[in-house]
C-alpha cells in the first residue's frame, strides 16, 4: 500500500511538472512557469555524469552546462551548437576575445529550460533570445563594431527589440532569480556605470531642421561660426552661439541641379575656405549642373568647381557676382560623384573625385572629358596670373608627363566618401597625411581606408585598413581627431557608415600600423540625447572637436529631418578651460584689392585683375578701342565723352559752325580733364 501511495505521488508530480500553469498571460505568453524548449520539447534533467561534465573543461558546452546544472534542453555538450539556425550562425563569429565571451554565453540560451520564452513572442520573431536591458547594452556596445550587420539601430531602439525591463524572463538572469540569488538585472540608475566601463561617448544634439545637410565646415576666420551645406544648393551659418541665420551665406540652388532619390548624389558637393580667408574672403564650392554650353552632350552632368569671395559689405554673405570657374567635369551616371575640397597645411587645394561608375566604353563615348574621374587633384590657388585661377604644383606626380593630366595627385579611388588631413602630423615620409573612405570596386559597399600618397594608383594599391562588408552601407569619412575636449580620443581617426556604425583608429607610434579600437555611444537616458537615422556625413570646428550629420529619414525625403550632434566625451566638461578660446566678430574685407578694385576681381594672393574694358592700377582706367579722338576721354569701356563739336561713338565726327574760339576750348578741355578727375576719384571712393 506504501509503494502504491508513492507511485500515485510520483505520477502526479511528474502530470505538474509537464503540463505546469498553462494560463496565457495579459500580455498574450505563455506564464514563465510552463517549461518549453525551442522546438516545444520538454526539458530534460541532467543525469549525475552530466552535471559533472560541467565542472571540467572550458568548452561552449561546459558554459552553458554551468548556466543549466540541473533542468536543460541540451542534454550533450555539442547540442547548443547543433541547434542553432543556419541564419543564426553569422552572428555568432568574430575574433574578439570579449565579444566572443557574451556569443558563446547567448548560443546557451537555446539550452534555457524556458527557451520557447526567450525566443517566440505572439507579434514578432527573433534571432536573439530576450535579453535582460543591461546584458543587452553589454552586448552592443561589445560586438557592434566585430558584428555590424546585426546592429542597425541605437542602443535604445536595439534593447527595446531585443532587450526586456518589465521584469519577465529574460536571458541570463531567470535561472539566478529562481535559485534565489540576486540578480543582475540593473535599472536605468545603472546604464551610466556601463557606459564608463566601455568608455562610451556622448552625442549632443545642437541643431534640427536641416534640410538634407551634407556637410559642416569651419572658415577658421575665429568667429567660430559653422556652416552647414544643403545638398540643393544653400549654405547656412550656426552662430557660436548656436544661432542659425536666417538669410544664407551662400544661395546657389538655381544653378545647382540636385536629386532627390535614393542613391542620387547629385547636389551641392562641399565647400572649403582658403587658408588665408580671414584676409583675402575666398572659398571654394563644387557642385553638380547642366546649364550653358553644357546643356547638350552624352553627359548627365557636370561637377564643378567654383570660386566665390565674400561680400564687402557683409561677412555673413557671399558676394555672388565674384564666381569663377575652376574646373567642369563631365559625367555620365549620378553615383560615386565624390566632389570633396580639401586645404592641406601646405595651402594646397585637394579636390577628390569619385569614378562616376564609368567604363572604358562611355570615356570613349565622352571623347576624353572625364580624364580626371577617380582621381585626386591637387592645384595651387595662391596664383597672380590673371588668365588661369590656378597653377600646378611642379612637385605634382604627373607635372611633365604627357600621358596624364598634371592636376592628377593621386589615382584609382572608386567612391570617396570624406577626406581627412591631420594638420599637426606627417607620415613617416614627410608628406601629409591624408585618410579617405572608399569602397572597393565599383558598386558595392566593401570599404576601406586609404593613405593618399602622390602618384599611387588604388586600382593595385593594397589599402591601409580593410573595413570589409557593412551590411550595405555605405562607409563614411571622418576626422583625425586634434581637439581639445577628449584626451583619449586625441590622434584617433573617427569615422562611420550610413547605417550609423562608429569605429574609430588608433596607433601608439608613427612607425606603427592603425589599429581598430571600440567605440560606443552612451543611451539617451545616461548622455541626456542620443543619435539617431542615417549618417550623412561629418564636420569640425575651428577647435577641432567633431560632429556628426543625420537623419532621422532617408534623403529621398524633402523634410526637414537632418540634425547636428556634437561629439562629446562624459568623462570630460564639455569645454573645460584649457580649451577655450576668444570668439572675434567676424570682420569685413580690408585690404587694398578688396577696397579699391572695382572693374575686376582679386586673386588669393591680392593682385586685382581686370574686366574686359578696364585697365591701369586697379582696374580704375576705362579702355576704348579705337581710342577716343579730338581730345575726347573714356569714361566706361568703349564709351567716349566728346568735347563740344564733336560726336560719334569715338568723337570722330565734327560740327561746323559749332566751334566758338580757343578761349572756349580751353574752358571745354578743362571741363573734361575734370570730368575725367572726378570719375577717377568718385570709383575710388566707391
Amino acid at each position: 500500500m506504501r509503494h502504491l501511495k508513492c507511485v500515485l505521488l510520483l505520477a502526479i508530480a511528474a502530470n505538474f511538472w509537464e503540463c505546469g500553469d498553462a494560463k496565457i498571460g495579459e500580455n498574450g505568453e505563455l506564464s514563465p512557469r510552463r517549461r518549453r524548449c525551442y522546438d516545444g520539447s520538454l526539458p530534460k534533467r541532467l543525469k549525475k555524469k552530466e552535471r559533472k561534465l560541467s565542472l571540467e573543461g572550458s568548452g561552449g558546452g561546459e558554459v552553458c552546462h554551468r548556466l543549466y546544472p540541473r533542468v536543460s534542453c541540451c542534454p550533450s555538450r555539442r547540442a547548443p551548437y547543433q541547434i542553432l539556425h543556419r541564419r543564426d550562425a553569422r552572428i555568432f563569429s568574430t575574433n574578439n576575445t570579449e565579444c566572443s565571451r557574451l556569443l558563446e554565453e547567448i548560443k546557451c540560451a537555446h539550452c534555457s529550460p524556458h527557451a520557447q520564452m526567450l525566443f517566440h513572442s505572439p507579434k514578432l520573431e527573433k534571432d536573439l533570445p530576450r535579453l535582460c536591458h543591461n546584458y543587452c547594452q553589454e552586448f552592443y556596445y561589445t560586438c557592434r563594431g566585430q558584428v555590424p550587420e546585426l546592429f542597425q539601430a541605437d542602443v535604445d531602439e536595439f534593447c527595446q527589440y531585443y532587450g526586456r525591463r518589465d521584469g519577465g524572463l529574460c536571458f541570463p538572469d531567470f535561472h539566478r532569480k529562481q535559485l534565489g540569488r540576486d540578480s543582475n538585472y540593473l535599472l536605468d540608475e545603472k546604464i551610466e556605470a556601463i557606459n564608463r566601463k566601455h568608455n562610451c561617448f556622448c552625442t549632443q544634439e545642437i541643431l534640427s531642421g536641416l534640410r538634407q545637410p551634407v556637410g559642416v565646415v569651419h572658415c577658421g576666420d575665429g568667429s567660430q561660426r559653422l556652416f552647414t551645406l544643403e545638398k540643393e544648393g544653400f549654405v547656412r551659418i550656426l552662430t557660436h552661439n548656436l544661432e542659425l541665420l536666417k538669410e544664407p551665406f551662400l544661395d546657389i540652388h538655381k544653378q545647382v541641379q540636385s536629386g532627390i532619390k535614393g542613391g542620387d548624389e547629385r547636389g551641392l558637393l562641399s565647400l572649403a575656405f582658403h587658408p588665408n580667408y580671414k584676409k583675402n574672403g575666398k572659398l571654394y564650392v563644387s557642385y553638380t549642373t547642366n546649364q550653358e554650353r553644357w546643356s547638350i552632350g552624352p553627359h548627365d552632368h557636370i561637377l564643378r568647381v567654383v570660386e566665390y569671395t565674400v561680400s564687402r559689405k557683409n561677412p555673413n554673405q557671399v558676394d555672388a557676382r565674384t564666381t569663377r570657374v575652376l574646373m567642369e567635369v563631365a559625367e555620365l551616371h549620378r553615383k560615386h560623384l565624390g566632389g570633396q575640397l580639401l586645404f592641406g597645411p601646405d595651402g594646397l587645394l585637394h579636390i577628390f573625385l569619385g569614378d562616376g561608375m564609368i567604363t572604358l566604353d562611355d570615356m570613349e563615348e565622352m571623347d576624353g572629358l572625364s580624364d580626371f574621374t577617380g582621381s585626386v587633384l591637387r592645384v595651387d590657388v595662391d596664383t597672380d596670373c590673371c588668365n588661369t585661377p590656378y597653377s600646378i604644383p611642379r612637385n605634382n606626380p604627373y607635372f611633365n608627363s604627357t600621358n596624364q593630366p598634371p592636376e592628377i595627385f593621386a589615382h584609382g579611388l572608386h567612391d570617396p566618401g570624406r577626406c581627412a588631413v591631420d594638420k599637426l602630423r606627417m607620415d613617416i615620409n614627410g608628406s601629409l597625411m591624408i585618410l579617405c573612405t572608399d569602397t572597393v570596386g565599383k558598386n558595392t559597399t566593401t570599404g576601406r581606408i586609404l593613405q593618399v600618397i602622390k602618384g599611387k594608383d588604388y586600382e593595385n594599391e593594397p589599402s591601409m585598413f580593410d573595413l570589409g562588408s557593412n551590411g550595405g552601407a555605405t562607409p563614411v569619412g571622418g576626422f583625425i581627431y586634434r581637439g581639445c575636449q577628449s584626451r583619449r580620443l586625441y590622434g584617433s581617426y573617427v569615422f562611420g557608415d550610413k547605417n550609423g556604425h562608429f569605429r574609430i583608429l588608433q596607433r601608439s607610434s608613427e612607425d606603427r600600423p592603425w589599429q581598430e579600437k571600440p567605440f560606443c555611444f552612451g543611451s539617451s537616458s545616461s548622455c541626456g540625447s542620443s543619435l539617431v537615422g542615417h549618417i550623412l556625413g561629418f564636420g569640425e570646428d575651428e577647435l577641432g572637436e567633431v560632429y556628426i550629420l543625420a537623419s532621422s529619414k532617408s534623403m529621398a525625403t524633402q523634410s526637414h529631418s537632418g540634425k547636428l550632434y556634437k561629439l562629446v566625451d562624459p568623462k570630460r566638461p564639455q569645454v573645460p578651460k584649457e580649451c577655450r578660446r576668444p570668439v572675434e566678430d567676424p570682420e569685413m574685407l580690408s585690404t587694398a584689392c578688396s577696397r579699391e578694385c572695382k572693374n575686376g576681381h582679386c586673386t588669393p594672393t591680392g593682385k586685382c585683375c581686370c574686366s574686359p574694358g578696364w585697365d591701369g592700377p586697379f582696374c580704375l582706367r576705362a579702355k576704348c578701342e579705337p581710342a577716343c579722338r579730338s581730345g575726347g576721354v573714356c569714361v566706361e569701356p568703349n564709351k567716349c565723352l566728346c568735347k563740344e563739336g564733336f560726336s560719334g561713338a569715338h568723337c570722330e565726327k565734327g560740327e561746323r559752325g559749332v566751334r566758338g574760339d580757343g578761349e572756349k576750348d580751353s574752358i571745354l578741355e578743362h571741363i573734361i580733364d575734370m570730368t575725367s578727375y572726378l570719375l577717377d576719384l568718385t570709383s575710388y571712393i566707391v
